[in-house]
């Protein structure tokens, strides 16, 4: 495997030859991508550069639906959260990696992120495996709704709750530690069942409709390409591994460690808009 880091003052030989001519040798590329290629839109992520927590892991699914305590605190950080997280636009990464599917290089997007930004720079073939925060869903008669008109009806019922201070955090939550015990939670119009982001959180299980859709795609692929991922969670990392068993070459684009580091043909460790950066710039892949 080549690795290479990112020189104060220069760009790497990787990033300057090896990361362009893996692209340009690859037609059908199945790109991962993860949190990495969002913290330029200012949205944080969870781990360092060892694939350890930065912070308490994310809620669980078992203790979001066996707990009403653990929905009240998840919601009244989400109310501080959605409005930054929801705005954000997206940077260098998605806007390359659009450009590199418009130039019909790209078999598929799989996303790990929530946020939505690849879609919002023009990409279109993009499976967002965890599903997608600006959607809530019904736990009892699974009916769809945005997630900004649920916002409303969060504000309407905690009056006072928004304008509390808190930092922002990953995928739309903030660090705010209260007594959450008064918050209330708005149920279901429909059916007054538990409403839940439509994300697939800790614990529970992707759909498996979405896992065959991806292997369908991995399977007309010719390469891999990570960004922005550890791939610490096996949602994402089974379909590299996969990729690895079938023989197809993988890159990746990442700070630090990664959990397919010993099936990597080429590793670039910078930020990725940086490291993409040559998709935008007029140069073409051949």
């Amino acid at each position: 495997m080549t690795t290479s880091s990112a020189q104060t003052g220069r760009l790497s030989p990787a990033v300057i030859t090896e990361l362009p001519q893996f692209i340009a040798g690859h037609r059908r590329l199945f790109v991962v991508t993860g949190a990495g290629c969002s913290t330029d839109s200012g949205i944080p992520d969870y781990r360092d550069s060892d694939g350890q927590w930065k912070r308490t892991p994310p809620v669980t699914y078992q203790a979001f639906m066996g707990e009403e305590a653990t929905r009240k605190r998840y919601w009244a950080r989400s109310l501080l959260g959605w409005p930054r997280f929801g705005q954000a636009l997206p940077n260098g990464t998605h806007h390359a990696l659009a450009a590199l599917e418009a130039d019909g290089r790209i078999e598929l997007l799989l996303t790990q992120n929530v946020d939505c930004l690849h879609q919002a720079a023009g990409s279109q073939t993009v499976i967002d495996l965890h599903g997608r925060l600006d959607q809530v869903r019904c736990m009892g008669c699974e009916a769809r709704s945005a997630r900004e008109l649920l916002q409303q009806r969060l504000l309407d019922a905690n009056p006072g709750w928004d304008t509390l201070e808190a930092g922002i955090a990953p995928d739309g939550d903030a660090d705010l530690e209260a007594d959450f015990s008064a918050f209330s939670v708005p149920a279901c119009d429909a059916c007054g069942g538990v409403l839940k982001p439509d994300v697939v959180f800790f614990g529970e299980n992707v759909p498996r409709e979405r896992v065959a859709a991806v292997h369908e795609h991995l399977q007309r692929s010719d390469a891999v390409l990570v960004l922005g991922s550890s791939l610490m969670v096996y949602s994402g990392f089974r379909f590299v591994d996969a990729a690895a068993k079938a023989g197809l070459p993988i890159a990746a684009v990442n700070l630090g460690r990664t959990r397919a580091d010993h099936l990597l043909s080429l590793k670039v460790e910078m930020p990725c808009a940086q490291a993409l950066a040559f998709l935008l710039d007029g140069t073409k892949t051949q």
